[in-house]
């Protein structure tokens, strides 16, 4: 034990030594003294690349090729397309990982309808030759793609690798053959996105017919390769994954894992030794998805890299002149003058165009490119969207957009709640789309537990024209409530009981138009026809002398608009933005079973405003109202009812802390709140 710990204290000094003695050698063989660099794949394990990187920027090496695969290959792109090791640096601190590798997009890149639709559902499963299936990742690395295109747009001209400032290549895999493949050429977010789909995280990448996947599966180290390239020296930065003891392995993920790393790590005893000097950090505390500890995993980089500094330094002296990298000044805007979109077979020109809110010929930021190609992603109707810009003789700018128009079109999702209302439910949608025409949805809700209703939206998505939506839901519940407050409302005769079972049921069919302006202000129009039947079976009988009052049985007809902003970043524990929305119910008409039925409206508007203070407090203001027009006697249906928290409000319902449902009822109601909310873990918070 003594002579291994030894050893591993003396291996930095016996490498270092290797190194000197094969650059000596090196140096009486060569005049051009030609230096390449390998990065290996590691995932999170390969933000070690920057830390080494600025080490080689330190002393002045200038690299004649660079080789990477997977994590290497994203970190080595950025590298050979101009950036220092210290911008790489600054560039990885900016993102934040769990957006790039989750697909995250902001709410305010999805319109009111997928907003809704999206925050509902836990679990979303697509529907592949009629049985569902599992996605084939975590996200399809659109995120990710958009992040690399921005970032590298100051090389989007050049198409062969080695004309890039410094000669790159990297590996892939041929999922379907098992074949690796090398990539020296192409669209760099292109082929990176490639390169880096690690397995069960993102999903294959198609690229000029070949399915592809993490080129870590089949040479995550690409040594021979970059020897072919006819270099001197190589210097190669390993940091693949080591085996996990028994303790260790605690899940699926880890033993599959496991069972990779066994091709690696055997693969690298032949591979490690091809390599002049071979730097290897110490990060086996850090795993391939530790992205939240990227500051330390760069510092371990750079300290590894700072035990070779001697060899470096001779590196730099071999080379002759040492030259000090200058910075990069990445391209911030483009003027476009056309634009050519493919793959249009199921979405119209317009639906994109309005989508992306691309209108040429214009002067764009990359920033707005991006944020335009997110507002058409978050539709889910694209499995993923590549562009590429195009200059021709005439220095005419055409951005080309290739989408590729998800393959799925139905879904299962599902979902469980518990409410003091409804009760326990467990949620299970079919959404399919395309059914009629190409911008069209068809989302079925099936709420199934104790208070059993259903949700049917139909929704034609002309982006920022007038889109078309149908609702037809049927609601329904049972509450037990105080009998002297619904006596009061009701006018019923007196009776001996303190409560009363309600029983409430609500069938509503809406249509409507709606129009939008940048996903964040809505305006909608349209005709309504709700049924309520209201009854209680415990006081009374009714004309067949079953027990029971009917207290409403009515059918409105009515029409309603709706004017909407949403900018808050998160529905339910927002830190900014803003909420606003103001809405106009008619009745004017009504089959009345009592006969006795005058117009009526209802006005009801609410603002709430969200902000952050410090990184963990937030403060949410919320102010609301409504005013019944018209009527004000005799039905009572649509009175606003205040009360409970937490469920699925319709009608006039209002939640309102520190008091049951239907508590507090009226024909008009003014309600302001503070809410603080503390966020002590990430996803974690108290209010």
């Amino acid at each position: 034990m003594l002579a291994y710990k030894n050893f591993a204290f003396w291996c930095p000094y016996l490498l270092l030594c290797l190194g000197l003695s094969q650059l000596s050698y090196a140096q009486n063989l060569n005049e051009d003294f030609k230096v390449g660099l390998v990065l290996s794949g590691g995932g999170a394990k390969g933000l070690a690349h920057i830390g080494v990187l600025k080490k080689i920027d330190e002393v002045g090496i200038k690299l004649d090729y660079i080789s990477g695969s997977s994590m290497g290959a994203v970190v080595g792109g950025l590298y050979a397309s101009g950036y220092t090791g210290k911008q790489i640096d600054s560039l990885f601190y900016t993102v934040d990982f769990d957006d790039l590798i989750q697909d995250k997009l902001s709410r305010r890149r999805k319109s009111f309808y997928e907003k809704e639709d999206a925050e509902k559902y836990a679990l979303t499963l697509p529907i592949i030759d009629s049985k569902p299936a599992l996605p084939k990742g975590i996200s399809n690395g659109q995120n990710f793609y958009n992040f690399y295109s921005r970032i590298t747009a100051h090389v989007k001209d050049i198409n062969d690798f080695s004309k890039l400032p410094i000669p790159f290549f990297c590996t892939a895999t041929n999922i379907e053959t098992g074949q690796s493949v090398v990539f020296d050429e192409g669209l760099l977010p292109d082929i990176i996105a490639a390169s880096g789909a690690l397995p069960t995280v993102y999903s294959p990448v198609l690229y000029k017919n070949q399915l592809i996947t993490d080129g870590g599966v089949t040479d995550n180290y690409p040594i021979d390769e970059i020897r072919k390239r006819g270099v001197d020296f190589v210097i190669g930065v390993d940091v693949q994954d080591t085996l996990m003891n028994r303790n260790q392995l605690k899940s699926v993920t880890d033993i599959m894992l496991q069972i990779n790393n066994f091709r690696t790590i055997n693969a690298m005893k032949t591979k490690a030794p091809k390599t002049d000097l071979y730097i290897r950090p110490d990060i086996k505390r850090f795993s391939v998805v530790s992205f939240d500890q990227g500051e330390e995993i760069i510092t371990e980089g750079e300290v590894t890299a700072n035990k070779y500094i001697e060899v470096l330094k001779e590196i730099a002296k071999k080379q002759g002149n040492t030259t000090i990298k200058k910075e990069i000044v990445p391209i911030q805007e483009i003027h476009l003058d056309d634009l050519v979109i493919d793959n249009t077979k199921n979405y119209t020109r317009s639906y994109v165009k309005g989508k992306t809110k691309l209108k040429t010929p214009c002067e764009i930021s990359l920033e707005e490119l991006n944020d335009g190609l997110n507002n058409l992603y978050s539709t889910k109707n694209f499995e993923n969207i590549r562009y590429e810009i195009t200059r021709d003789s005439t220095n005419k700018n055409t951005l080309h957009l290739n989408l590729n128009p998800t393959k799925t079109k139905s879904y299962l999702r599902f979902g469980l709640h518990y409410d003091d209302l409804y009760k326990t439910a467990a949620l299970v949608n079919f959404t399919h789309k395309n059914i009629l025409t190409k911008n069209d949805v068809i989302s079925i809700d099936a709420i199934l537990g104790d208070q059993p209703r259903y949700n049917i939206d139909y929704y034609i998505d002309d982006s920022y024209n007038w889109s078309t939506g149908i609702n037809h839901r049927l609601y329904q519940y049972e509450r037990s409530l105080d009998f002297n407050a619904v006596r009061r409302r009701r006018n019923l005769p007196n009776s001996n009981v303190n409560f009363i079972d309600l029983e409430y049921l609500d069938i509503t069919t809406q249509l409507y138009f709606e129009t939008l302006l940048n996903n964040a202000f809505a305006f909608r129009l349209g005709a309504e026809q709700k049924y309520l039947n209201i009854k209680t079976p415990t006081i009374g009988v009714d004309q067949d002398n079953v027990p029971g009052t009917l207290l409403d049985k009515i059918n409105y007809i009515g029409a309603f608009s709706t004017i909407k902003y949403d900018s808050l970043n998160n529905k339910y524990f927002p830190t900014k933005g803003l909420f606003f929305s103001a809405a106009l119910n008619a009745y004017p008409l009504s089959t009345n079973f009592d006969g006795d039925f005058q117009e009526f409206a209802i006005f009801k508007s609410e603002l709430m405003w969200a902000k952050s203070i410090g990184n963990h407090l937030s403060v949410m203001t919320d102010f609301s109202g409504g005013l019944r027009l018209g009527n004000t006697e005799g039905i009572n249906s649509l009175d606003f009812f205040l009360g409970g928290y937490g469920s699925k409000l319709i009608n006039n319902q209002v939640s309102f802390f520190g008091r049951d449902f239907f508590d507090l009822s009226g024909s008009e109601y003014l309600k302001g709140g503070i809410t603080l909310d503390y966020l002590f873990l990430k996803k974690h918070s108290s209010t």
